[in-house]
């Protein structure tokens, strides 16, 4: 099969497992978790912090001049919901980025052991990286992604390469850390370097696809004022849809490489044709 085909192979099996019951829970499990510690938080600390932003937006001379304003245009009722407002804005991204990552940490090889399982259960583990190494492997590839964005950022002056760039970028850093993550506790070093310089431009462009995907939930926040007045529910709904794009991403990864890694291993372990002994010319 060509590498188009395998990637769409891939595709498919992935978008066909996130309908899966296990799949639809790890994709609820940062919800129920920024809920959950939301929850906590407004329980135990919400008027504490309440008068706490207050204090600070009381002691700022900025936010001063816009309550003024407020009072000026008849909006003087609210003022008293501008502190709970900054807290909520505060808060919830933080909250929820923390569930995320945590999430994300244990969501790739949750998806990898489903895919071994079930269709690959003969593959052995030859290679189980620490956690240390996928953590400084997940770390440089990020900087380096960052480093390369922030070098980019006048080319970003031309419209072209301001729609072309952010995603290459955000999709090489994509198939870095999703391949080292599929790859982790079943392949050696050499057989991923391998799987890596073999497959590199479809990984790649399985990691741009992958980018273009992660930024539908902005989508969400062209709602305007709705968006605004629904800020909350609507990052966490942002949230949610990120997380089925992450759970596709590390699927088709997984349906894309554990295949390759099978193939590669069958063909290191087929016997060599056998050299005839017999010189040419003479009767066997």
């Amino acid at each position: 099969m060509p590498p188009l085909g395998r990637m769409l192979d891939a595709g498919w099996r992935a978008l066909a497992y996130c309908l899966m019951p296990q799949v639809i829970w790890l994709s609820l499990l940062p919800l129920l978790l920024a809920v959950t510690v939301l929850g906590g938080l407004a329980w135990w600390g919400w008027g504490d912090g309440v008068a706490w932003v207050r204090a600070l937006l009381d002691g700022w001379s900025v936010s001063q001049h816009v309550l003024s304003a407020l009072d000026n245009w008849g909006l003087s009722q609210l003022r008293m919901a501008v502190a709970p407002l900054v807290l909520v804005l505060v808060v919830i991204p933080l909250v929820v980025v923390m569930c995320l990552l945590l999430v994300a940490a244990l969501m790739t090889p949750a998806l990898v052991k489903l895919v071994v399982r079930r269709r690959f259960p003969a593959l052995q583990s030859r290679h189980q990286a620490s956690v240390w190494l996928s953590l400084w492997w997940s770390l440089r590839a990020t900087v380096l992604a960052l480093l390369a964005l922030v070098l980019s950022l006048p080319l970003w002056l031309v419209p072209p390469l301001a729609v072309v760039l952010p995603p290459l970028i955000w999709g090489w850093l994509t198939y870095r850390v999703l391949v080292f993550d599929t790859l982790a506790d079943w392949a050696t070093p050499q057989e991923r370097e391998h799987l890596l310089r073999t497959h590199r431009p479809t990984l790649l462009t399985m990691g741009v696809i992958a980018g273009y995907l992660g930024a539908a939930p902005a989508a969400l926040w062209a709602l305007g004022v709705l968006a605004l007045a629904l800020a909350p529910f609507i990052l966490l709904l942002s949230v949610w849809i990120y997380t089925l794009v992450f759970a596709f991403a590390a699927l088709w990864f997984a349906h894309f490489l554990l295949p390759a890694l099978s193939a590669l291993r069958a063909e290191a372990s087929s016997p060599e044709p056998l050299t005839p002994l017999v010189a040419a010319g003479e009767p066997s």
